[in-house]
């Protein structure tokens, strides 16, 4: 999981910041020379497999403005391995919404699991989360789960990309990657201490905009998006990588 040669900005840019606040807002220069690093090729194929997700039937408030798909992985020291397609669960405790039930989505394509990007990400991840995590509290190998989301925002009905509002996701670490907004204003992303009070607000606006959160110590939520011209489709395409302990 060793990166190409270059100079290695992680700790001062990323690693610092969040150990210090709990959270990081990562511009895209800085995501893609750090991706680069780590193998990423092909951008283009990669984003362009956001027009390929299915609709998210779980939606308890009825939309059907979100589209998805999911996919988890074991990734320890010796690389990454993608497990069996599995349901996503949350409890109810971290989404009153949704949660409380098994969610089968459709699964992450699979040259798009292996794909540079994906591969580049996930690692840039791994190296990260290991960083900032005390060895004695290392797991062999963390369960990273893969959420590929589309956001769709209509004239007479917004989207939503936290409809369960104001969370946590209930895991350990949770990176969100910007892959395209199209047509769409707002979607602004906040983030508030365990006491809910705001330390943090920023606009992932650029491809390759990211945010890294350090789950147990912030709650994280999106502001609705709405259409800048109501005649042309509108979208909001995130990457949502979450690590855990086994």
């Amino acid at each position: 999981m060793t990166p190409a040669a270059g100079p290695d900005l992680i700790l001062p840019t990323m690693e610092a910041p969040l150990r210090a606040k709990g959270f990081v807002f990562v511009g895209a220069e800085r995501m893609h020379a750090e991706l680069t690093r780590y193998g990423l090729r092909d951008w283009d194929s990669f984003a362009a497999s956001w027009n390929r997700l299915g609709i998210d039937r779980y939606m308890a408030d009825g939309g059907r403005y979100r589209r998805r798909r999911h996919a988890t992985f074991a990734v320890g020291e010796d690389g990454l391995r993608r497990k069996k397609h599995q349901p996503h669960y949350q409890s109810r405790d971290y989404n009153e919404l949704n949660g409380g039930i098994e969610r089968w989505f459709r699964a992450v394509e699979p040259e798009i699991g292996a794909h540079s990007a994906m591969q580049a990400i996930v690692r840039l991840m791994y190296r990260i989360v290991t960083d900032l995590t005390p060895p004695e509290r290392r797991p062999e190998a963390w369960h990273a789960e893969i959420h590929q989301f589309r956001i769709e925002a209509l004239s007479e009905q917004p989207g939503h990309p936290t409809p369960e509002g104001l969370h946590r996701d209930g895991v350990d670490w949770v990176l969100v990657l910007m892959i395209r907004r199209e047509n769409v204003m707002s979607g602004e992303t906040t983030i508030h201490d365990l006491q809910r009070r705001m330390v943090g607000t920023f606009m992932l606006d650029r491809p390759m905009d990211a945010a890294i959160v350090d789950d147990n110590r912030v709650y994280h939520g999106v502001t609705a998006v709405r259409p800048i011209d109501p005649s042309r489709p509108a979208y909001r395409d995130v990457l949502v990588v979450t690590f855990r302990h086994q």
